[in-house]
């Protein structure tokens, strides 16, 4: 870190440091932040998922392979039929809240992760 200048301003005291070292110290408690969650049981996505949600994959479809489950055991685990998965999965349809809110279950994922 570079220079920090400690000041006053009506009594109170106040730290002056270059912006990039302000920068770090929030990098560096957001991390510690995120490092604590891990720790708690946040679950957390390996790269494949990552890549494969970035490169614009269906989430649906994305989840249910890391879950390591067919659109069969999915449609079962979910009540909704395969095709209407598959249709999900390809974009043909969107699926109703519902769907989702079901699929999101049944993947122990929140329904944020699908949109």
């Amino acid at each position: 870190m570079a220079d920090i200048n400690r000041i006053t301003i009506e009594g109170k005291g106040y730290v002056l440091m270059p912006e990039a070292d302000y920068e770090n110290l929030l990098d560096i408690a957001e991390a510690r932040a995120i490092k604590a969650r891990i720790a708690a049981g946040e679950e957390t996505w390996p790269e494949s998922v990552v890549k494969a949600m970035i490169d614009g994959e269906s989430a649906v479809r994305v989840f249910r392979k890391h879950r390591g489950m067919t659109i069969a055991e999915l449609a079962a685990k979910t009540g909704l039929s395969q095709p209407y998965i598959s249709e999900i999965e390809t974009g043909k349809k969107a699926g109703s809240f519902e769907a989702l809110k079901s699929i999101a279950g049944a993947l122990m994922i929140s329904l944020d992760d699908l949109t």
